[in-house]
């Protein structure tokens, strides 16, 4: 996938002041839902994010919404980049984009962080879960958020939503993914009226560390953020406690938490916790299961787009068809031992 260059250059010009083109765009290797590319261009590197070609989903791949949650929590102190510019004028490269900082450090694509020692790894794990407890506790009123999403029944709606684009991308019928929507709906919890705003992709790929030592430099992929319940994006990132190390998983299971110097799920949970003073929390089960069907919602949705061309990593897309039922199995596995 390439963008053309001159365009972009003109645009930015006009759009992002201090900007002289011309300018090199080189797309990113990793990435299922909104091709990004590094831009080098006179006055350094930048980022751009855009939407990917071709029919969409409804309310997918916004980079509209990842743009304004970024500019909003900057002033925040929360780790984001810095935002440049926000273009939703289709013409300049066929769809709506936007371009922000370059931040300089490690990806961790691993979880298990296997070139880090055990001191590294419990401080890592702990920079995540202190900025997934300052995520929850920003004002959204004062951020200018407060139309980011509705308050209220969070769970529900998302169930709703994730059933209806599973539905609308599903290429064949898999019997698992089935029973885990219905025993959801059966299972689903009473509203406790907590909101906040949430990620929705929290996850320690997501995040980029300083390259020297284990400072969380910047949180990034807002496509899912919203005003939501935060337990959906504690049950997520503690999802990858039960996801194996292997073949297209990158997860905790198996890892020996002790000698690693990874927390336990139980640990991470209450390190959250007592950061954010939630207290107990009832029906976990409900939101790992479904945390395990939304991510093999969204897999669907990639699975459908590279069967029509569409796809940001075709190849790697086409790997979804198999995980999307062990995703569904694995649900099934964690209700079956956890509880109803």
């Amino acid at each position: 996938m390439t963008i053309d260059e001159v365009a972009l250059a003109a645009y930015l010009e006009s759009a992002w002041p201090g900007f002289k083109g011309p300018v090199k765009a080189e797309k990113f290797a990793g990435g299922q839902s909104n091709p990004t590319f590094l831009l080098t261009h006179a006055g350094g590197k930048a980022v751009l994010r855009k939407k990917p070609p071709g029919l969409l989903l409804k309310s997918a791949h916004a980079v509209d919404r990842e743009y304004r949650v970024m500019k909003a929590l900057g002033p925040t102190g929360f780790p984001v980049p810095k935002m440049h510019v926000l273009c939703e004028d289709d013409a300049i490269l066929g769809t709506s984009f936007f371009v922000m900082e370059y931040v300089e450090g490690r990806i961790l694509w691993d979880p298990a962080l296997p070139d880090a020692d055990v001191a590294e790894r419990a401080a890592i794990y702990d920079a995540m879960n202190a900025a997934l407890a300052q995520l929850h506790t920003v004002d959204i009123d004062k951020a200018g958020l407060s139309d980011f999403g509705r308050p209220g029944n969070y769970f529900a709606r998302q169930l709703s939503r994730w059933t209806d684009q599973y539905r609308a991308s599903e290429t064949e019928v898999i019997e698992d993914m089935n029973s885990l929507i219905a025993w959801l709906e059966k299972a689903l919890p009473a509203d406790d009226g907590r909101a906040s705003l949430v990620h929705g992709d929290f996850r320690i790929d997501n995040m980029i560390f300083s390259p020297t030592e284990p400072r969380l430099l910047a949180v990034l992929d807002w496509e899912l953020s919203t005003i939501g319940h935060p337990l959906a994006d504690l049950s997520y990132q503690c999802m990858q406690w039960r996801l194996p190390n292997a073949g297209a998983f990158r997860g905790l299971a198996g890892i020996d938490r002790q000698a690693s110097g990874i927390p336990t799920e139980e640990a991470y949970v209450a390190r959250y916790a007592a950061r954010t003073g939630i207290g107990d929390i009832p029906h976990w089960t409900f939101y790992l299961a479904f945390s395990f069907f939304r991510l093999a919602a969204i897999l669907q949705g990639v699975l459908k787009r590279a069967l029509s061309g569409n796809a940001s990593n075709p190849e790697r897309a086409m790997k979804m068809r198999e995980n999307v039922p062990v995703l569904a199995r694995m649900a099934l596995e964690v209700i079956a031992k956890d509880g109803k």
